[in-house]
């Protein structure tokens, strides 16, 4: 009977690894099971996706289930590819480990992003829809956490990879960590002199009438405080709790409360601070001090001015009541037992 050459290709060694032999078949077969493991891994992943994009809620938990089970089917089949293959896994231990020592030597950095990676899947304190601030100053939702890096998208549809040791191991703000509000501040400033008080009340209802902010509760309120005084101004700064989607787009809604108090000043004919310097009068034609202003007629009209000017309540202070505020990530005070009565 003559021979199959089939069976002769099938069983020709290519190699041989101290008692393991590596056949052309066994080769084969190795690589139509690790080429099966990678198709199910990328079908996994596909499905998984899908159903990722469906369910919202729980979104976060099938994206750690999704990694896990395309890490595990890559895994997986590699093995089973190099035992078909004949070799055996254990006579290459001492080789792997030299072989490991030199890879991470030489892509140590490497090793860090991925090890990384799996840090962020399974701690979940960097997560697929999170609004994230990077060390640079840069924003944006993240969309994909891969094996090395971390694809972020801007608000200008711009993509950041990120390594993934950036985000473990570098300070990162986490804007919707927790999903509730944050609280922002929009600095402004006006002329010296101007009412606080009406200031306040422009701005106030200035912040309340943009769509995003949040309702004043017991623990957060949108308020207005001075903050300090400039060179030819008066610093003041909202204060306010937009909601949680308008935190995803900060640009957007800084310039939506600069426009918003602008237009407010303007209508309350509040006065904006100019570039000015003021000039001090300390003699005139042989006269100092208030005789040198007297003679140029402006003491006696400012005097008049201030004594004409009535004395006004004292406006609100909201920096000062926020002090007395309780945090809104502690639990609520009980209040105070009353002593019993006689």
């Amino acid at each position: 009977m003559a021979e199959n050459p089939l069976e002769r290709l099938d069983t020709f060694e290519l190699l041989k690894l101290g008692k393991a032999s590596v056949t052309v078949g066994g080769l084969a077969a190795a690589l139509l099971i690790i080429a099966a493991a990678l198709f199910a891994a990328r079908l996994t992943s596909a499905g998984l996706q899908r159903l990722r994009a469906r369910a919202a809620g729980s979104a976060a938990s099938l994206y750690i289930v999704e990694k896990v089970v395309t890490y595990g089917l890559v895994v997986i089949g590699f093995v089973a590819g190099l035992s078909t293959m004949g070799l055996d896994l254990t006579s290459l231990a001492v080789f792997a480990g030299a072989l490991g020592v030199g890879v991470g030597l030489g892509l140590q950095g490497m090793v860090k992003d991925f090890a990384s990676g799996i840090s962020l899947v399974f701690e979940r304190l960097v997560a697929v829809g999170d609004f994230v601030e990077l060390p640079n100053g840069q924003r944006g939702v993240v969309h994909e956490v891969g094996p090395r890096a971390t694809r972020i998208r801007t608000n200008d549809s711009t993509d950041l990879i990120v390594p993934n040791s950036v985000l473990v191991n570098d300070l990162v703000i986490n804007w919707t960590l927790r999903n509730t509000n944050r609280r922002i501040r929009v600095p402004f400033v006006t002329a010296f002199g101007v009412d606080k008080q009406k200031v306040r009340e422009a701005v106030l209802k200035a912040a309340k009438s943009v769509p995003f902010t949040s309702p004043d509760d017991a623990v957060r309120r949108t308020q207005v405080w001075l903050v300090g005084y400039g060179e030819h101004a008066l610093k003041f700064e909202l204060i306010v709790w937009p909601t949680v989607e308008a935190v995803r787009r900060p640009a957007a809604i800084f310039a939506a409360y600069t426009w918003a108090i602008d237009d407010a000043l303007r209508a309350a004919e509040v006065e904006i601070p100019y570039p000015q310097r003021d000039i001090r009068v300390r003699g005139l034609f042989g006269e100092e001090g208030d005789e040198a202003l007297t003679s140029l007629k402006l003491e006696p009209a400012a005097r008049r001015r201030s004594k004409a000017k009535a004395a006004k309540p004292g406006s609100s202070n909201d920096a000062a009541l926020d002090l007395e505020r309780e945090d809104p990530d502690d639990p609520p005070m009980s209040p105070p037992i009353a002593p019993p009565k006689g």
